[in-house]
């Protein structure tokens, strides 16, 4: 106690200007720092979350390929690049191939509309209207087109925003698989790197511990996603081929697509059943059947989501389930595997915390409980 007075007697104002100085220039370094990292700091958190789903995939391959953990991460790349990057693009074209033959035809007046079937105003909820709009539409193009003018434009706006959207996320996905190729290669190192920042953070027994418990849930979560996106992709498309719509593996891929980036699969099942109804090739209780399976198919995420996250790890699965869901509603796809890790850390930082109270407790105990029998006995 002595010297802690003698301590606190000689710190002058000169050591207190000191040090705030010291601290000001480390607030600062950091917020130039952070104000450097912000515009990457989505495609690296996609690239690390990546890079640690896809690490056990890129293990096993690299021991197949005599330990080159750089040529087995280029290989996971580019079949990646392959696989989603290739179709994107001849989506990409034949869309606008067909806005620009759309927009070509408006302007020379060349668009016709067939009218449509009876069965459309038999739709539910919305039959009527699109019959009365299709009629019109097919009667008079142009007249209906500077009518619905404001409307027509409206949603132009609309689905313009979403198709740039998508299209942003798509670059911002292949750009991350890029740099996690990049990760793999270094894997090692950087897992040896990483477990210093948790030590030095917690501690040398508690580090390694949180550590893995991030690695389990970024998995788990990844897990969560693609691997829901495949599934109902593979459903949809079985879908698709059975009920005769056409280019079904195309819209396949576009479920996958449209899965990794959590947006509803009902985007692509809604206009498949509204075809389906449309065309009139097929009796009317196929149509019902296809119906039932697309609509439960295009929403089977709200059940596979609970059931594959959380998948090997110690935090419960709501905790996880409702860190993914908070992430991905306040910070998009990526807070999505943040928010999990997040809540997750959070949770088992808090139960610890608690059973150290309780292993503190118990010793107090022990001596009343003796105290209270020696007393009893005494007695």
């Amino acid at each position: 106690m002595p010297t802690d007075d003698r301590t606190i007697r000689n710190f002058s104002p000169e050591d207190l200007t000191e040090v705030l100085i010291r601290v000001g220039l480390i607030g600062i370094l950091a917020y130039l720092c952070l104000g450097v990292f912000a515009p990457f700091a989505n495609l690296l958190l996609w690239a690390l979350i990546l890079a640690i789903a896809l690490y056990p995939l890129q293990q096993g391959l690299a021991r197949r390929l005599g330990g080159r953990s750089g040529g087995a991460a280029t290989i996971i790349v580019l079949v990646g690049l392959l696989l989603i990057g290739v179709p994107t693009v001849m989506l990409g074209s034949s869309f606008a191939g067909h806005v620009q033959d759309g927009y070509k035809a408006l302007q020379e007046n060349t668009v016709t509309v067939s009218q449509p079937a009876a069965s459309v105003a038999e739709w539910p909820f919305i039959g009527e209207r699109v019959y009365s709009g299709w009629s019109q539409a097919a009667d008079d193009l142009p007249a209906y087109l500077k009518a619905n003018k404001d409307k027509l434009e409206s949603l132009s706006r609309r689905a313009l925003a979403a198709a740039t959207s998508t299209l942003g996320g798509v670059l911002l996905f292949l750009g991350a698989l890029i740099a996690a190729g990049i990760i793999m290669a270094f894997g090692e190192s950087g897992g040896r790197a990483t477990r210093r920042i948790f030590v030095r953070m917690t501690s040398p027994e508690r580090g390694p511990r949180l550590q893995s418990l991030c690695t389990a849930t970024v998995r788990s979560v990844a897990t969560g996603v693609i691997g829901v996106a495949f599934i109902q992709a593979l459903l949809l498309g079985v879908g698709f081929m059975l009920a005769g719509i056409p280019a079904a593996g195309v819209l396949a891929v576009v479920v996958m697509l449209i899965g990794i980036l959590q947006l509803p699969a009902l985007i692509v099942s809604l206009p498949a059943i509204a075809y389906l109804w449309w065309s009139g090739d097929a009796s009317t209780t196929s149509n019902i059947v296809y119906t039932i399976y697309l609509l439960i198919a295009g929403m089977a995420d709200n059940v596979l989501k609970p059931l594959l996250l959380g998948r090997g790890v110690d935090a419960p699965m709501p905790v996880i389930l409702i860190g993914a869901l908070g992430g991905m509603v306040s910070a998009g796809i990526v807070g999505l595997f943040v928010g999990a890790v997040l809540l997750a850390v959070g949770y088992q930082l808090f139960m610890e915390w608690v059973e150290a109270g309780q292993g503190q407790a118990e010793p107090a105990s022990g001596p009343l409980q003796a105290s209270d029998q020696a007393a009893g006995t005494a007695d």
